[in-house]
Parts: C-alpha cells; structure tokens; sequence
C-alpha cells in the first residue's frame, strides 16, 4: 500500500510539472503572437485592449463599451460630457473633491499602486480622490473585466474598473481617471486632423466609433502625442482595433513620432486638469 501512495504521489507531480510546462510554453507563444517581431505591445493601449478582450460581459458591467469608455443606454450617440455637464464640484476652498470607495479584493500591493494614481493628482493639481462617507455621487474602484471608466461625473455610484490582471500600473490608473474627469482620449480631439491620420482600412470593422472626432474644448492646449490618454499604433495587438496588423493611427507630418507609450500625465495632461477645475 505504501509503494502505491508513492506511485500515486510521483505521477501527480510529473502531471503537474508537465502541466506547468505547457502553461509556460502556451503563454510564450501567445506573447509572440502579439507581435511579428517577437517582442509584446507593451504600451498603454496595448495592454488595455487585451485586458479588456471580455469587458463588459460581466454581471452589472456596462453593456455598451467604446473602447475603455463605458456609456449608459441611451447615450450612445453623445457621450455624457458633451450631452450634459459633467464636472465635478468645486467647494468653496477651491477644491474639487471627488469620492471613492475601492474594492477590498485588492492586494496591498495593487491598492498601493492605485492610490499612488490618485495622490498624484495632489501634487499639481485641485483635485482631491477622498474616501467617501456620505456623498451621493462618487466613483467605485473595482476589478471588473476590463480597465474602463465613464466619462465625467454621473448622478449616484459610477464604476472604474481596474482589472487586477493587467490594469494595475500607474499610467492606467491616471488614465482612467482622467476619463472619469471628463476627458476623452487625445486622438479624438477635435482638431486631430491637424496631427494624426486615422487610418479606417486598418480598423476592424464595427470598432470605428473608438476613432470618432469628437467637438471637444482643447482648453487652448497643444496636441500631444506623449499624453497618456493617447492611443498607439495599434500595430502589434492581437485584441486590438487593427484587423491585419497594421497601424490605425500614424502622426503626420512625422510618421515616426512615438504615440501612446506614456508612463504617467504629461504636462499638458496635468494643464487640461488645471484649466478644465482650478482656475
């Protein structure tokens, strides 16, 4: 009997160091499916299209998704920022507090990575993230299926979603953020014409809203291309908007202008807040 358990006990390990093998060789070739160079996207877009593969699938997720921007039924022509006024409050010392709850599914590590997001906009701007008692409009920070946000303030408890698969990182938080301050992405300006060209043969089909012009207020800020709400290529992504590989979005005149590669706000991200709530 002794000579069975050990028998029993040394085929469970080879099946499960064969199986730990599999799993490496499987996520090795995924990685190199992203890109036909052999190395992965590791932008900011990148990493949010294929996190958000299944966004909106889940249980009380948002049904309608436009990339990581979520939008209530009903809005689905005029996002809410342009349809209605969505700022938030600015208090009497000058201020703009806005309330969050954060889900305790987190790791300390992953919670530290998210308020690390949201003290920095301490640093250089009025906008205070505070833990909410007894506000009626505030934001939930929540692992969902995906790193999305609405845009701008909404009446009652609205959802931030950050994946704990692969949204955890400074530059996602900021970004999603930001959305949830009222801004769109930065190639969806309204003046963007002037500084990129959108490539609709590359885009897959159906997913052409994500490049829209949208009549936005540039707040007499400059196109940029370092933002991090800016999108990138969209060359390499296996989840991505490109149907075949190649890039949807290419700045001109340079074409070869990095875009979409942001580890944190840019300064001109950080102006728009300033402009848009504290002056």
């Amino acid at each position: 009997m002794f000579l069975l358990v050990v028998a029993i006990c040394l085929l469970l390990s080879s099946f499960q160091a064969q199986s730990r093998y599999t799993e490496d060789i499987f996520e090795k070739s995924s990685e190199e499916i992203d890109n036909s160079s052999g190395q992965v996207d590791k932008s900011l877009t990148a990493i949010i299209e294929r996190t958000n593969k299944y966004a909106g699938q889940g249980l009380n997720e948002p049904s309608i998704m436009f990339g990581d921007i979520a939008v209530s039924t009903g809005l689905e022509i005029a996002g809410p920022c342009t349809a209605r006024g969505c700022k938030w409050q600015r208090s009497k010392s000058g201020q703009v507090l806005v309330p969050y709850v954060i889900s305790d599914e987190y790791s300390s590590r992953e919670k530290d990575v998210i308020f690390q997001g949201l003290r920095s906009f301490e640093k250089s701007t009025c906008i205070r993230f505070m833990p909410r008692t007894n506000h009626r409009d505030y934001i939930s920070i929540e692992s969902n299926s995906g790193c999305y946000s609405f845009v701008g303030r909404r009446i009652g408890g609205q959802t931030v979603s950050l994946d704990r698969t692969g949204c955890i990182s400074l530059n996602i938080v900021q970004h999603e953020l930001l959305h949830t301050l009222g801004f769109h992405h930065e190639h969806n300006r309204s003046d963007r014409d002037n500084h990129v060209q959108i490539l609709l043969k590359n885009i897959i089909p159906g997913q052409e809203q994500n490049f829209d012009k949208i009549k936005t207020n540039n707040l007499e800020t400059a196109y940029d291309y370092n933002s991090v709400m800016h999108y990138g290529r969209q060359v390499f992504l296996q989840f991505a908007f490109s149907k075949n590989r190649e890039p949807t979005i290419i700045p001109i005149p340079d074409s070869s202008m990095s875009i979409g590669r942001a580890e944190k706000m840019s300064s001109n991200d950080i102006l728009r807040v300033n402009r848009l709530y504290c002056r």
